[in-house]
């Protein structure tokens, strides 16, 4: 595991849904229809409640925007056969498509959904944290797109200091199974979710 991990930070208490952060990533990287490297998840769930002679709405409702998590032990890497996926030094987690044998088996190791296979080129495709512009000193496509300022990028330690969050909000899984690099901090609505049997409410739209 590096000592320097590149993470993003989430901050799902200002995120409208607006979706940019998952269109500005398409557009950035060409990415064919129906894939997305980047995802907006919206999580509802709940009814009403009776208090006394009044109906109260019992709800929670919020969104995850979710994108490869660059895993610190990432499920990807040791699925893959052909050496294809990779950890550079400061925690992306690249793929080089000229070894990717399409055999699809980092896309099943993944629980965020975050390789995608193409069915025209035969090979997965990921988020690699717009490397590219990080390399000349600029931020990730998603980060400068939010009108929200809901997404920002960092190192994870000093992200943990500055910004400070969770690893894990439902129906997120259990952060220990990969330690993905991504700090939450969770809408206020987040911690009754479970409770409140909330679901995806667009899974159509983020399924893949």
């Amino acid at each position: 595991m590096p000592e320097f991990q590149y993470a993003f930070h989430f901050d799902s208490s200002a995120c409208s849904g607006c979706k940019t952060c998952q269109l500005a990533c398409k557009d950035k990287n060409n990415l064919p229809m129906g894939s997305f490297w980047r995802r907006v998840y919206e999580v509802s769930g709940g009814g009403w409640r009776k208090d006394g002679e009044a109906w109260i709405p019992d709800i929670a409702a919020y969104n995850l925007s979710i994108s490869c998590q660059h895993c610190r032990e990432a499920p990807c890497i040791k699925g893959c056969p052909s050496g294809a996926l990779a950890k550079r030094a400061d925690g992306i987690v690249t793929l080089d498509k000229a070894k990717c044998l399409g055999c699809r088996y980092c896309e099943w190791t993944c629980p965020y959904g975050a390789p995608q296979f193409d069915p025209e080129t035969g090979i997965v495709t990921k988020c690699d944290f717009c490397l590219d512009l990080i390399e000349i000193g600029e931020r990730p496509a998603c980060v400068t797109s939010c009108p929200m300022r809901a997404l920002d990028f960092g190192e994870l330690e000093e992200l943990k200091i500055r910004l400070g969050g969770v690893g894990r909000v439902f129906p997120l899984p259990p952060e220990s199974q990969t330690k993905p690099a991504l700090l939450i901090k969770p809408h206020p609505s987040s911690a009754r979710a479970e409770a409140l049997a909330a679901a995806t409410a667009n899974r159509e739209e983020v399924s893949r």
